[in-house]
């Protein structure tokens, strides 16, 4: 299982919020570049990043931020918020950003997610994030009829293979993922399946890794120090010797 240390970014600084809730943000770490090092210093390999104010905006805000990160690090970076326009996908993916992330698109522009799967294939991701099992959108503030897995298979038959899904009342809160609508979602479509939401130790971890999940994304628990980025990733090593990966 991949771990995605993740950086949120809002007005140029790292921030984390509680349950997507932006009048929450609060500073978490002194500037992107320099997280992005401690991450990579601990081992990680991929970085989760966010744009918050883009996901109001609908179009990249961060974006400079971004690239001085992909230009001082050794990270493979996946980048959500904000992209809702091929230009955009060509505009993140042409300048070395390894993966996007659609999230409202997926849910309001179901062209844009295929015509940017069949361009791109695998440097498509989808997020899925859930508010009682339904999906939200425009970076949480709208709530739709939709059941996440029904969008979920929806997205698997347009050829995404990433998901990443979160449960939008366990982010930030430290509380633990939320097992059982991961363990459903990974058992009702073949893509992989990313948490995002509520990691809180190295028990989550552990208990993600049961699930056999693609990857899971971190952000509170480690800039709170509640979870050791070193030693969660050394976890997931030292399944992967034993076979189960």
């Amino acid at each position: 299982m991949v771990i995605l240390p993740a950086i949120d970014l809002k007005d140029g600084e790292c921030v984390r919020l509680v349950k997507g809730d932006y009048s929450t943000a609060h500073k978490v770490a002194q500037d992107a570049v320099s997280t992005a090092r401690v991450f990579e210093s601990a081992g990680a390999k991929w970085l989760h990043v966010v744009d918050l104010n883009g996901a109001k905006a609908a179009h990249p805000v961060n974006s400079e931020i971004v690239f001085k990160v992909l230009q001082d690090s050794g990270l493979k970076i996946e980048i959500g918020g904000g992209i809702r326009s091929m230009e955009t996908i060509d505009f993140y993916l042409s300048n070395g950003v390894s993966r996007v992330i659609l999230g409202s698109s997926a849910l309001n522009d179901p062209h844009l997610v295929k015509k940017s799967v069949q361009s791109y294939g695998e440097r498509i991701a989808v997020g899925i994030d859930a508010l009682n099992g339904k999906v939200a959108a425009q970076g949480w503030t709208e709530t739709s009829t939709v059941d996440y897995l029904e969008l979920a298979k929806r997205m698997e038959q347009y050829g995404v293979k990433h998901i990443i899904f979160t449960d939008i009342s366990r982010d930030g809160t430290l509380t633990g993922p939320n097992l059982e609508m991961l363990d459903r979602l990974n058992h009702a479509v073949s893509c992989h399946i990313i948490a995002s939401g509520g990691v809180s130790s190295l028990a989550d971890i552990a208990d993600l890794l049961d699930l056999k999940l693609y990857g899971a994304i971190c952000g509170k628990s480690l800039y709170t120090g509640a979870l050791d980025l070193k030693a969660a990733i050394a976890l997931c090593g030292e399944e992967k010797t034993n076979g189960m990966y």
